[in-house]
């Protein structure tokens, strides 16, 4: 079974960038790719779980209001590499952070914190 190992997270100023990374063990990343969403999640303490970024198998991309125009997902199948690009951070961003596959495959997680 695939796993999903996520890094990049850590603490940055507002206004600062950060760029998480999913990397998929095995090299069956590429199927999946192809067979449904993936996407990137986040959760802040007290809140439930809320989509941030998705892309389809045809590389349609959707974004929460709250971070159209700073956020960016994309993927390197050859790579078995997904990202989240995040500019422009804002406090609100502070979250743990999780990719996910089809099928319900998830990561750990990685904490970003957006704070002077």
């Amino acid at each position: 079974q695939v796993q999903l190992v996520e890094s990049g997270g850590g603490l940055v100023q507002p206004g600062g960038s950060l760029r998480l990374s999913c990397a998929a063990s095995g090299s069956i990343f590429s199927i999946y790719a192809s067979i449904g969403v993936m996407g990137w999640f986040r959760q802040a303490p007290g809140k439930q779980r809320e989509l941030v970024a998705s892309i389809t198998p045809s590389d349609r991309k959707t974004y929460a209001d709250s971070v159209k125009g700073r956020f960016t997902i994309s993927r390197d199948n050859a790579k078995n590499t997904m990202w989240l690009h995040m500019n422009s951070l804002k406090p609100e961003d502070t979250a743990v952070y999780y990719c996910k596959l089809p099928g319900d495959i998830w990561g750990q997680g990685t904490q970003v914190t957006v704070s002077s």
